[in-house]
């Protein structure tokens, strides 16, 4: 990852190999309840349509429930009708559902695949 996303605003690059690029920026920010990422440009090398993900917002939404701490995910844009829709949606449950889960409970995320 380069650049920054710590405030509203602040712009970050995220890279996976060669397949995968986007630039996003930060566009909300509501400390421990929510964050949102507009993505301003994409190229992803395993579909046709490679810039899929430009304009689309990526949301996470943090809440309590039942004494424990649900985050709720969501990438708005990210359709079925989608090429990379299948593949991006695997891919998010990892990072979301186990990635991040592991960061915050040990301090030690898996970022790549």
């Amino acid at each position: 990852m380069e650049g920054n996303s710590q405030s509203i605003g602040d712009e970050f690059i995220y890279r996976h190999s060669d397949m995968h690029y986007s630039k996003h920026r930060v566009i909300e920010m509501v400390a421990g309840k929510k964050v949102v990422w507009l993505t301003l440009d994409s190229e992803l090398k395993f579909v046709k349509q490679a810039d899929e993900w430009t304009g689309s917002t990526i949301v996470f939404e943090i809440s309590e429930q039942a004494g424990s701490t649900l985050v709720t995910f969501t990438h708005e844009g990210l359709t079925p009708e989608q090429e990379c829709y299948d593949t991006c949606s695997g891919a998010w449950g990892f990072y979301v559902g186990e990635s991040l889960k592991k960061l915050i409970t040990t301090g030690q995320g898996q970022p790549d695949l």
